[in-house]
């Protein structure tokens, strides 16, 4: 196909369009870092937690700490009090709020002359009766439900939890925290209030980390990029144009997203900067190409022709094999990682439409002036230095090899180290608000992890029958002696409270009855709230609440297997015990990421190596092609595993989306070496004339793209950091090996021959 088939103008209006009309789908872009988002929906345990929602609230919560700046009674007189029922009953009214747990809100039982009462804890007409700061801290802390849940053993920190209605996505999420920072505004209580935390909080922090990652990322990249072209070429046609194709392409590509109904989440923010530096490699090949037919004396059609048979093939077949590295973290079963991978894949068989059939016109068109690439300053560095290595790999193949061989062997077993874990917190630095917020909370209450273990029977009224509460109360007391919970809650507390008021607040009626009749005449005269969040109205499901203070998945996981262990010993009465809760969804991610990353690896290697074998028509140039490019993979994880870092969400996208970028500068050295070899060129002067004409641009394109993922890893979000740094790692590791080693394998198998 002619590379000026199209006429200029029209291609500048196509790619002007194209950008125009993604710009426009981008208005309907959905913002959700929820942990919904990540679940995949026909996971049994995602079924499981779904009906179990229907019955039961959610357990996600907004927890609002609030402590006495003097640490004395501050929090038990009128000063703080009033104003702390008046923002209860403010949160109360809000439509996103389906309840406020607090002080005001929360079931007490008390016993009467003729059985017992439910009432508030401390609300207004609490308050008024005991108007004594130190009678109502005494009547709070008293209460064996809110000691430690919503207020600490000294009462110098209360707590607010605000249980929000179903909300579906990140943005509801944040409108729900700004609705309760702003009630605590308008009550004057800022200056008590110490700490925000729970799941919402945590969503809420990682949706203005994705927002500023976003807003920081796209421009700086872009940025970068276009300032190492204007210093390599010195030509603003170049600067424009590339300008115009980055943003076309990465606005298409978000713009597939958003089509595709797929959120826009912490991984999915990582896809502009992705785009903007596949794209300005591809740019860089393609101007070096231009450059160098200029420096032949061609000018007009004859350069952008000569150019064009250089890069075009080469430009597709790169194209493919990184969508094939993308596309294959579609096997991940966590959604924003396959959407990620199946969407950048889309966006790069875009690029290199354009690249081959808009951007030749344009430059077809308009290049009328003379293309000479710099060769001053750094760049002449970068030329002496690929000149040398590529020297060094043609006359000491042995010496390179076994190096290189080595080394990767000295490395490793440091990739056994290699951990998979995801630890939200720990996505954020120490000093972040969510980080110091959720230890203030778990110092001064309980931890925020919830769990809980639901128990099912087959009829109803089941759990009335004594024995199998007595069951429900020694595994909570089991459960409660793990170092792992710090508070355990569940139907069998409120049943023995109702015995102990019933029986005149008698210590020694504080256990469970053994009459199954009694039981139930308690269950149907209770008239609160609580009980029915822990045993359904048919009395047939159960559920057993847990604050755990851990963290990891790793640490749930074994927490869970634990359990899991400890029920499989106990008689469970006919039973069916299942775990759940956003512990136990959160903790099945750690299988997915490792599920994910073996087949994804798997596929991105095989279908690689199949399309090199398509490309060369060679098994041994196939070969010789991918050992250069899977080396930098065990680089990636043995410095894993030398610094500690986890394979997480994010990092466990590196390896395919690293394989997918790294083979596309042997693609551009392997293609014109044999194009010299074509021409009639002994295999060493192929070799030393491929490195010269196309040397230049693998290096420049390989320190752009590790300089851009160098600015991705400038985030303020831990995992964002992890796949800047350790991708650039790979991408260099890559450029070095394609530099030393595959001169050396291709030395050594011409001296076969």
């Amino acid at each position: 196909m002619s590379p000026t088939r199209i006429p200029g103008r029209v291609a500048l209006a196509i790619l002007i369009i194209l950008a125009l009309a993604a710009n426009a789908a981008l208005l309907r872009i959905r913002l959700d870092n929820a942990p919904e988002a990540y679940f995949p929906a026909k996971s049994p345990t995602v079924q499981f937690e779904n009906a179990l929602r229907e019955q039961f609230p959610l357990d996600q919560v907004l927890i609002a700490l609030f402590e006495a700046p003097d640490g004395d009674d501050a929090l038990w007189r009128d000063a703080f009090l009033d104003p702390y029922f008046a923002l209860v009953e403010a949160l109360q009214r809000d439509p996103m709020v389906e309840r406020v747990l607090s002080v005001a809100t929360q079931d007490h039982l008390r016993g009467t002359a003729d059985g017992f009462a439910v009432e508030p804890l401390l609300d207004r007409d609490q308050a008024m009766a005991l108007p004594k700061p130190q009678e109502r801290r005494a009547r709070v802390l008293g209460d064996r439900f809110a000691a430690g849940l919503l207020v600490n053993q000294d009462a110098t920190a209360l707590a607010l939890v605000v249980r929000p209605r179903e909300l579906n996505n990140s943005l509801e999420r944040l409108t729900l925290e700004d609705s309760l920072r702003a009630a605590i505004s308008a009550q004057g209580l800022d200056r008590y209030l110490t700490a925000l935390a729970g799941q919402v909080a945590l969503d809420v922090a990682q949706l203005r980390a994705m927002i500023h990652d976003t807003l920081v990322m796209i421009p700086a990249t872009l940025s970068f990029g276009l300032v190492i072209i204007w210093l390599m070429f010195r030509r603003w046609l170049a600067v424009a144009v590339s300008a115009l194709v980055i943003a076309t392409v990465v606005n298409v590509t978000v713009a597939a997203l958003i089509l595709a109904g797929k959120p826009y989440t912490l991984i999915s923010a990582i896809l502009p900067p992705l785009m903007s530096a596949l794209t300005v490699a591809s740019l860089i090949h393609w101007l070096n190409a231009l450059a160098l037919a200029a420096r032949r004396g061609l000018a007009g059609a004859e350069r952008v022709s000569w150019a064009y048979r250089q890069v075009a093939k080469p430009t597709l077949f790169v194209a493919l094999t990184t969508s094939v590295g993308l596309l294959s973290l579609s096997f991940s079963s966590i959604q924003p990682i396959a959407a990620f991978g199946q969407v950048a894949a889309f966006g790069m068989l875009v690029q290199a439409a354009i690249m081959i059939l808009l951007v030749p016109p344009l430059f077809a068109r308009w290049d009328s002036g003379d293309w000479q690439a710099s060769r001053r300053g750094g760049l002449a560095l970068i030329d002496r230095g690929v000149r040398a290595l590529r020297g060094l790999g043609m006359r000491r193949p042995l010496w390179v090899l076994g190096i290189a061989t080595l080394l990767l062997a000295a490395g490793l077993p440091q990739i056994a180290r290699v951990q998979t874990e995801t630890d939200l917190l720990r996505f954020f630095p120490p000093e972040h608000p969510i980080t110091q917020s959720t230890e203030r909370v778990r110092e001064r209450l309980v931890g925020v992890t919830s769990l809980e273990l639901v128990l099912e029977a087959d009829a109803r009224d089941a759990f009335t029958d004594p024995a199998r509460l007595r069951l429900l109360h020694d595994l909570q007391r089991w459960l409660e002696a793990q170092p792992e919970v710090d508070r355990a809650l569940s139907m069998t507390d409120l049943v023995e409270d109702m015995h102990w008021g019933f029986h005149a607040e008698d210590p020694a009626y504080r256990v469970l009855p053994d009459s199954q009749p009694l039981i139930a005449q308690y269950l149907l005269v209770y008239d609160g709230t609580d009980l029915y969040e822990l045993v359904n109205r048919d009395l047939d499901r159960a559920r057993l609440t847990l604050n755990l203070n851990i963290r990891g998945a790793r640490a749930i996981n074994a927490f869970i297997d634990r359990v899991e262990q400890e029920l499989a010993t106990r008689d469970l009465l006919g039973l069916q015990v299942r775990i759940a809760g956003f512990g136990r969804l959160f903790a099945d991610q750690e299988a997915l990421l490792i599920d994910g990353q073996v087949k994804g690896l798997a596929a991105a290697v095989g279908l690689i190596s199949l399309l090199m074998l398509i490309l060369w028509r060679s098994p041994t140039q196939m070969i010789i092609s991918m050992i250069p490019n899977l080396a930098p993979i065990a680089l990636i994880f043995i410095t894993m595993g030398l610094f500690g870092i986890w394979l997480d969400m994010a990092t466990a996208m590196i390896a395919s989306v690293t394989v997918g970028i790294a083979v596309d500068d042997t693609i551009h050295l392997m293609h014109t070496y044999r194009a010299r070899l074509a021409a009639g060129s002994s295999q060493r002067w192929a070799l030393a004339r491929a490195y010269r004409q196309t040397g230049r641009a693998i290096a420049i394109t390989t320190l752009i793209l590790g300089g851009q993922f160098l600015l991705i890893g400038a985030s303020a979000f831990n995992p964002t950091v992890a796949f800047g740094l350790l991708t650039a790692v790979g991408l260099v590791a890559a450029l070095m090996f394609d530099l030393l080693v595959l001169p050396a394998l291709l030395v050594l198998r011409c001296r076969r021959h």
